[in-house]
């Protein structure tokens, strides 16, 4: 297997010599690979040695002062935000792209228009959906600075992703899973959610992991919409700042530099504890 391995190795190399414009791309390839594996490796050792040092008990500490500055009602208020957002823009996007998978003919205009108008909305940006959130649910509808005003604002914007990723999943699952469960009896509606959609889990749970990171880190849409008061509300109508609105405004007063450094930390691993967590639901889901 070696031998075989080296032979192969050494035909590669005969053939980049023989092709200077084949191991001119070769390197090319390896270097940006190398490049964006550094700039992760940068970003994340720069935040952790900035960060790690100021983090103390006191940041964690339920309630909020002005001498604690402490992130637990940021960190309690993302996980509210996270989870209003999927449950709002999960089920649509999901079913949106199902239908238009599964269910819509092909050529048909409606579809066309949806698909456009999803890449427009995706191409928005966060500044936009504020001001829009803003000027509708905060103004006009009178909710005020509200979690529910930041969630429906997150919803519209997560929704185009978790829509388009949805179809992609489903598209990528083979048309002989769909004939086969046809040819044992099974209908339409018992195919698409026993075969195509359970084997589409992975890439569906990928697009929701991006729009996750999204709702996390997601400051300008939230400062018009869910306010920066920093406690837990009492309702989905009160306001409340996220782990990243905490930060921006600790950032910005200038008086805490250090404290968001630290919260840059909690918000790194939050990150990656969700990440890893859906990524463990998706192994699971597809065995």
């Amino acid at each position: 297997m070696k031998a075989i391995n080296t032979i192969t190795l050494k035909d590669k190399l005969k053939s980049y010599i023989k092709s200077p414009f084949s191991g001119l791309l070769f390197l090319i390839v390896v270097l940006a690979a190398l490049i964006t594996f550094s700039v992760l490796i940068f970003l994340i050792s720069y935040v952790l040695i900035r960060g790690i040092p100021h983090m103390s008990l006191s940041l964690f500490e339920f309630r909020y002062t002005t001498s604690n500055v402490s992130m637990m009602p940021a960190i309690i208020n993302t996980l509210i935000m996270v989870l209003l957002a999927l449950i709002i823009s999960g089920p649509v996007g999901i079913f949106s792209a199902i239908y238009l998978v599964e269910y819509a003919k092909s050529g048909n205009k409606l579809v066309k228009v949806i698909r456009m108008t999803a890449e427009t909305l995706s191409g928005i940006p966060s500044i936009v959906y504020g001001l829009f959130g803003m000027l509708f649910f905060v103004v006009t509808m009178g909710w005020g600075f509200s979690m529910l005003a930041g969630a429906l604002t997150l919803s519209i914007m997560i929704l185009p992703l978790i829509m388009r990723t949805t179809e992609e999943a489903l598209l990528s699952i083979p048309t002989s899973y769909r004939e086969g469960s046809f040819a044992l009896g099974a209908g339409k509606l018992r195919t698409v959610f026993r075969i195509v959609l359970p084997s589409a889990v992975p890439g569906i749970l990928a697009g929701v992991i991006l729009a996750i990171g999204r709702v996390v880190g997601e400051t300008a849409a939230l400062l018009f919409t869910a306010g920066s008061v920093a406690q837990v509300p009492d309702n989905i109508m009160g306001s409340g700042r996220t782990l990243a609105v905490h930060m921006y405004v600790l950032a910005n007063e200038g008086l805490h530099v250090n404290q968001a450094s630290a919260t840059g930390v909690i918000l790194l691993g939050f990150v990656l504890i969700i990440n890893w967590i859906s990524g463990y639901i998706a192994k699971k889901l597809f065995k």
